[in-house]
């Protein structure tokens, strides 16, 4: 007659191994490069842009940033979140304009991206929540004070503005961000642009949830990034990273915990996004937002076009509506 170990022992391995083999073999494939996402920043006017700052972050990793300063006296700041792959000269010609029109304006290379930190990786979640907060203490930029966010970058600021941290800045700008896959908003794998490994995060999830992390940095999401693109940008994102640079799980609960005023500018012709269903999202979270939605506009030309530009330049310097 078997033992119980006998009985439990093969139970307990089967699904053991499945776990397993989900995190070694469950990572993304690489997408196809999305040229309609990459391309326009190629073309993009980098003249004048800034040399990188840097301070040093609470676990004394430097943080690096570009400091765009008005001609006269600030009239407020914005800070800007770039989107997911990129870093702060994708912002370069939106940070000119914002600087132009008389804000004080930070762009700023994410802990993961550009002059900050290891490449696609961070060490917790969360320490990106600490490293805009490390920010902010340290530069104090002039209020009325914006975090304004772009894609994966709007996704974060709407992570700030549901959270604990959100009165370090006075308002929020939404530009065509990232809500969650469940959300209504969201276009099967961002319309091309990301590959996600689900089987691997769903078993890293099944470990965070027991409180095994140490298996974080493993790759979970790829960018559809060609060659020249993937040796200058970020090219894939750790669990943690992933997890950090985006609302959290329950984004509905994070948009009705948020009190600033917000709200969200996408292009009509946005490829990641479906942007005629922002108003909708919000709206069922059970926090209505204003949501401008710009006519021929794409996804990265958002932060590009000229007449995008304006428009995001008029939202940051509009009085917020009540709410």
């Amino acid at each position: 007659m078997p033992t119980w170990t006998q009985i439990l022992l093969p139970a307990l391995l089967v699904p053991a191994g499945l776990l397993a083999a989900a995190i070694a073999f469950g990572g993304p494939s690489q997408p196809r490069p999305m040229g309609s996402i990459t391309e326009p920043f190629r073309d993009a006017d980098y003249g004048g842009l800034p040399p990188l700052q840097r301070l040093a972050a609470r676990d004394g990793t430097p943080l690096a940033f570009r400091r765009y300063l008005p001609a006269g006296t600030p009239t407020g700041s914005v800070v800007l979140a770039h989107g997911s792959s990129a870093d702060s000269r994708s912002l370069h010609m939106l940070a000119q304009a914002l600087a132009q029109a008389g804000l004080a304006t930070y762009a700023l290379d994410m802990r993961g991206h550009g002059g900050s930190g290891d490449k696609g990786r961070i060490d917790h979640v969360g320490q990106l929540d600490e490293d805009v907060e490390d920010f902010v203490r340290t530069v104090e930029p002039a209020h009325p004070r914006t975090l304004a966010g772009f894609s994966a970058g709007g996704g974060f600021a709407l992570r700030i503005a549901g959270s604990e941290r959100q009165a370090l800045f006075d308002r929020y700008l939404l530009l065509a961000p990232f809500l969650s896959q469940d959300a209504p908003t969201y276009r099967p794998d961002s319309g091309g642009w990301v590959r996600v490994g689900v089987p691997r995060i769903v078993g890293l999830n099944l470990l965070n949830a027991v409180g095994v992390h140490a298996l974080d940095g493993l790759t979970v999401t790829r960018f559809a990034l060609n060659e020249q693109a993937q040796a200058m940008l970020t090219p894939a994102y750790s669990h943690a990273l992933a997890l950090n640079y985006r609302p959290p799980a329950d984004w509905q609960a994070t948009i009705r915990a948020a009190r600033q005023p917000m709200q969200v500018l996408v292009g009509a012709q946005d490829e990641a996004f479906d942007a005629n269903r922002f108003a909708e999202a919000f709206a069922a979270a059970g926090r209505p937002v204003p949501v401008t939605v710009l006519p021929g506009i794409g996804h990265a030309a958002l932060t590009l076009k000229p007449q995008a530009l304006q428009a995001v330049v008029a939202a940051a310097l509009a009085e917020p509506a009540a709410h």
